[in-house]
């Protein structure tokens, strides 16, 4: 079952260059879950990247802490139509995850604590485009927004930031996540418009 917040409403500002096609401004976070929000806590957190040979890499809280943090600005856009623009996030960049991970596949399977998952190709989560955000605004991230961490890839639409991450699956094919089995474009660019399949 799907839960959604209030403030999906907004303020169309058509002539923002910031601003994808077919999207509304709002100051508000809109919160979609495709269910229950998990409670999980940071020292039972950890993040895991499987390889194909079935080879895991894991860190807890305290190890991705100790890896460099990026203050990241940058706009989203869900494809329910929203935009938040300007917006102040702290994470890790998936590039110093992957340093230790040794893989050929082109694509990823993100896995979220709460069985959730969605498909993402290798290429934009690497070179400074996605990072496991743990703040939003100066502030540890919201459990109904995805905290303690969640994955964040502010160049696609916003389901595939998946909230509550809990480590990514290498993959040799594009293979469809939630939403995406259940009519979601494959890859979901905003520029593109690319909503549904």
């Amino acid at each position: 079952m799907a839960v959604f917040s209030r403030g999906f409403g907004g303020r169309r500002r058509e002539s923002d260059p910031a601003l994808p096609p077919g999207q509304y401004l709002t100051e508000d976070f809109p919160v979609l879950s495709a269910g229950p929000t998990p409670d999980v806590q940071t020292d039972s957190w950890s993040f895991d990247i499987v390889n194909e040979s079935n080879e895991r890499v894991s860190w807890s809280w305290d190890e991705m802490m100790a890896l460099p943090v990026d203050d990241v600005h940058t706009d989203i856009h869900c494809v329910t139509r929203w935009s938040k623009l300007g917006t102040h996030w702290r994470g890790v960049a998936l590039d110093h995850f992957f340093e230790k991970v040794d893989t050929s596949e082109a694509y990823t399977m993100v896995h979220s604590y709460g069985g959730y998952t969605t498909n993402v190709p290798l290429e934009d989560l690497l070179d400074g485009k996605a990072w496991v955000a743990f703040e939003f605004e100066g502030e540890p991230l919201d459990p109904e927004h995805g905290g303690p961490a969640r994955l964040l890839v502010p160049h696609l639409y916003f389901w595939k930031s998946a909230k509550w991450v809990r480590g990514l699956r290498m993959h040799a094919d594009d293979d469809p996540g939630f939403w995406e089995q259940n009519g979601y474009n494959l890859y979901g660019d905003p520029w593109r418009e690319q909503r549904y399949w």
